[in-house]
């Protein structure tokens, strides 16, 4: 009984570890769960700092994990090492493209609007069909065009 108890407190224990959650198959969507980030140029502290993330919630796509630490490539095409544990595995997504986007009370293009949403905003991701995605700002929901969001589809 004893040793049937270490063995689930064990398994119990792996689970409830952070990066547990991203132990997956690569690559995947994480969004930044930290106010300051920071990205390094190796999977390491002895590596030098490349770029400084202040953007929580900003969606990332892991490309390669070695220990505690995650390659990432950013919505601009950047890449680096970066700790897993300062990563979520919450859907994100950043508005991209030229102009506003339009938020819409439902998915199709003569549903209501409700916002627009500038280049650079970013949002809780929902669920996605026909092309559009669920995106919630800070509490403000509605239907974008899947193809004004990065973070939204397949890695």
């Amino acid at each position: 009984m004893h040793r049937l108890f270490i063995v689930l407190f064990a398994a119990f224990i792996a689970g409830a570890s952070p990066a547990f959650g991203q132990e997956r198959e690569v690559p995947y969507w994480a969004t930044i769960d930290t106010s300051e980030l920071n990205m390094r140029v190796g999977p390491s502290v002895n590596y030098r700092i490349e770029w400084v993330y202040r953007r929580e919630g900003l969606p990332v796509k892991v490309v390669r994990v070695i220990d505690g630490w995650r390659l990432i490539r950013d919505p601009d095409g950047a890449q680096g090492w970066v700790v897993a544990r300062l990563l979520s595995a919450r859907r994100g997504a950043i508005v991209v493209g030229e102009g506003l986007a339009a938020l819409r009370e439902a998915p199709a293009d003569n549903a209501q609007l409700k916002w627009n949403a500038e280049p650079g905003v970013v949002g809780k991701l929902g669920e996605c069909e026909a092309g559009w995605c669920r995106f919630d700002v800070a509490g403000r929901a509605g239907w974008i065009r899947a193809e004004r969001l990065w973070g939204a589809g397949e890695p």
